[in-house]
């Protein structure tokens, strides 16, 4: 009856998951990197709003990784709490759903 059902477990497994961590932290690091090449040409910005999203998609390490490499956005509360308060929630979502 379900024989052409498309399987998808892959997409559900440790090693996948570390993948998406890897890239969206690395998007994360490049978006502040880009921001802030931006911010000194007084060019178009990434949005506040879209750095903290990336944040939240599992991208603070990075985030926070790129604040501190380029000097930028280290002077807002928003992210100088907010990055490392996105971090601890998604450890700490991590020990509760996964260990």
């Amino acid at each position: 009856m379900f024989e052409n059902t498309i399987n998808i477990s892959w997409l559900f497994t440790v090693q996948s998951f570390i993948i998406y961590l890897i890239i969206i932290n690395i998007i994360t690091y490049l978006a502040m990197w880009i921001d802030k090449t931006k911010a000194k040409k007084g060019k178009w910005r990434i949005s506040e709003t879209t750095l903290l999203l990336l944040g939240v998609l599992g991208g603070s390490i990075g985030g926070i990784i790129g604040m501190y490499t380029f000097r930028h956005k280290t002077k807002k509360k928003r992210f100088t709490i907010g990055m490392p308060a996105i971090l601890v929630i998604e450890i700490l979502i991590y020990f509760i759903y996964f260990i």
